[in-house]
Parts: structure tokens; sequence; C-alpha cells
């Protein structure tokens, strides 16, 4: 979550529901959306507050620019949004950064938002932090040293912290606001936090990890936002040539890398950039997480020239690993086919993003975990 999630988008602005209050649609509707609704009537359904009649919708950014071009959302999942049935506002507020909007929802539990963009719900959010700590954490013998790069729910944290060999875990988080909120709705990811080997440093992690000294790293995650705005320099060169430099000699990163379904461009760039600025293995996977756009979220996996990392078959099976259960919880999600499954891509994305193309595919091979 580390940077402005969507800053900068024409309507950025969590709605507080009083459309849902009988006083009136009018006061809710943000002004840009009042000026397409006025040129264009027939898209008045698309322009409401993200809370309408006890429904939640992921923002709508509106544009007026021949009074016809509409997205839902964000310009990241044009044409679509994803709604749940909200029960109780239970926090909103504003940090230096972003909106944060907390709700409980009737599906799938408590939902943190931020800047109208759903980070995580209750139900399913044990994919995400499952999938994107335990891919690079299982690929690797003993690591000891981890930056977590944004973050600041804790579940990442939570997850780590199932590897007893881990001595040292940074995480560096823009937003204090985030952890706060979340230590008070969210304890079962902010427990993370609770690890006496997490050091916490609030600040830019592009400056920290300028900061930091060549090689430091066995492994970083970079739990980021959506590249709107600020957060658009986590997926550019600098921000990756950065990270090559912390890490060790067959260092890890994994780094969310969006949806296949809507951002081959964009996983097309990132893998072009990683495999000239990572002189190891690069790889993406994917995990299902329902409260997503299209349902899906991928992961950047990339290692460091030195020792060989094979991603695709865990050398560190999460079911041997001494105090995996040290967190107090289950896996819900991850285990190790999944992990190897993960590496398995749908033709069309070999085919649409040119990179995968001439890259094999996990071959089958039995996992054993007894």
């Amino acid at each position: 979550m580390e940077g402005d999630a969507g800053k900068g988008l024409e309507c950025q602005k969590i709605m507080d529901g009083k459309a849902s209050n009988g006083k009136g649609l009018e006061d809710a509707i943000p002004s840009c959306c009042l000026k397409a609704k006025a040129s264009a009537p027939e898209n008045d359904v698309k322009c409401h507050s993200t809370v309408v009649s006890g429904w939640f919708s992921e923002h709508q950014s509106c544009s007026d620019k021949a009074g016809k071009l509409m997205y839902f959302n964000n310009p990241m999942w044009p044409g679509e949004a994803h709604s749940l049935k909200v029960e109780d506002i239970l926090f909103q507020g504003k940090s230096d950064f972003q909106e944060i909007l907390v709700f409980k929802s009737s599906a799938y539990g408590k939902v943190l938002v931020l800047d109208g963009i759903v980070q995580l719900s209750e139900k399913d959010e044990c994919a995400y932090q499952e999938m994107i700590a335990h891919l690079p954490l299982c690929s690797i013998e003993s690591p000891k040293s981890v930056l977590v790069v944004g973050g600041g729910d804790g579940g990442v944290l939570r997850e780590i912290s199932r590897h007893s060999s881990v001595e040292l875990i940074d995480i560096c988080e823009i937003d204090k606001m985030v952890i706060d909120v979340c230590k008070k709705f969210f304890p079962e990811l902010y427990v993370g936090f609770e690890d006496p080997r997490v050091r916490l440093h609030v600040g830019d992690a592009v400056e920290f990890l300028r900061n930091v000294p060549e090689g430091k790293y066995d492994a970083i995650i970079v739990d980021s936002s959506d590249p709107v705005g600020p957060a658009q320099e986590l997926v550019e060169r600098p921000f990756f040539e950065t990270i090559a430099r912390a890490l060790r000699p067959g260092g890890v990163l994994c780094n969310m890398a969006e949806s296949m379904w809507l951002h081959a461009h964009l996983i097309q760039d990132m893998l072009s950039i990683c495999r000239e600025t990572f002189k190891g293995s690069v790889h993406y996977a994917w995990a299902s997480v329902p409260t997503y756009p299209s349902g899906v979220i991928g992961f950047l996996l990339c290692s460091t020239e030195g020792p060989p990392v094979d991603f695709q078959h865990p050398i560190n099976p999460i079911e041997k690993l001494e105090g995996n259960l040290k967190c107090g919880r289950e896996l819900r999600f991850y285990n190790s086919e999944i992990h190897t499954a993960a590496f398995a891509l749908p033709s069309f994305v070999r085919r649409e993003v040119s990179v995968l193309r001439n890259s094999p595919a996990p071959p089958a091979r039995r996992i054993s975990v007894s």
C-alpha cells in the first residue's frame, strides 16, 4: 500500500453515504460527475457516491471531455466496478496521502478501502498476503533479512513471521494512519507488527531504498498500490534498479503485478525491465482474490545474479518449516502445490505478453510434504 493509491484522478474522493440518508443525492455527487450527468443524462447511474443505498462500489472516475468518456473506478480498469453490500461504515478519514474507508460487508467481512480502491477484505486477504510472502521466501534457503515496501495493514508481516530463519524484518510504509486504522479494525492482520523482529520505518520507500547498504536483504516484498499517480515510480526502471542493488547475490523480489486479464501491457513492461535489471530468474505468477478487479492478482518474481533460484518449485516447503503456525493461525490459501501451480499461465497470456512466449511452463512434479 505504499504510495498514494489513485491520487490525482479526477474523481478521487471518498463519499460518506449521504445518498442513502434520505437527504437527496445532489450533495453526494462530485462536481465532475455532475457535469457528466448534465451532458449525458443516460449515464446518471454511473455517477454516484461510493456507498449508495447500502452498496459500496469502487470509485467512478469521470471525464466530461466530449461528455462521453466514462470510467468506472479508475483508468486501470475502465468499464467495470465491483459492488459489495454494506452493513455498516466503521471508519472514514483522510491522511496526508489518501482517503481511508473501513466498512463491514455482508459477504466479505470488514473491508479496507484506500482512495476508493479495495485493498483487502477479511474473507479473501489470505490469498494475497500468503502468496506474496511465501512465493519468494519458500524459494530460497533460510532467508534471514527481509524488507517489505508498503504493507501497512500488517498481513505480509504476519506471513513472514512463519519463517523462523528470518532474523530481521524491515517495513517501510508511507502512511502511518493506515497502520493505526488496521491496528483498530484488523487485529488479525496487525498482529504482524507485534513480531519482535519487525522494524517499522514510516516514510517514502524510494528514499529509504536509496540509503540501504548494497546487498542487505535476502528478500524484498513490494506490497504497493496500483501504479497510478505518485505510485507510478514503483513500477519503473530506477525503482527496480534500486531494489536489485539492495538484494544480496541470489536475493529475491516479489512485486505485486496487477491482473493478467486487464493489464497485459503493464505486465509486459515490468517483465522487460526486470529481465534487463535482474540477472537471475524472472517469472510471473498469479492467484485468485475475489475482491480485486477481475478476481485475480499477479506477482512478479525476480532473483539477482548469484545462486540460482527455481521459483517454480519451493526449496523451502512451508509444510516443513518449524514455527509456521507461530502467527496463531493455519494457512488458508498457500501450500506447496498452489506455489507451483501459480506459475502455470493461460495461453492468451503467453501470446499477449511476448517476453513469456519462450518461457517454459512449469513441469509436472509431485511435491512431497510428508
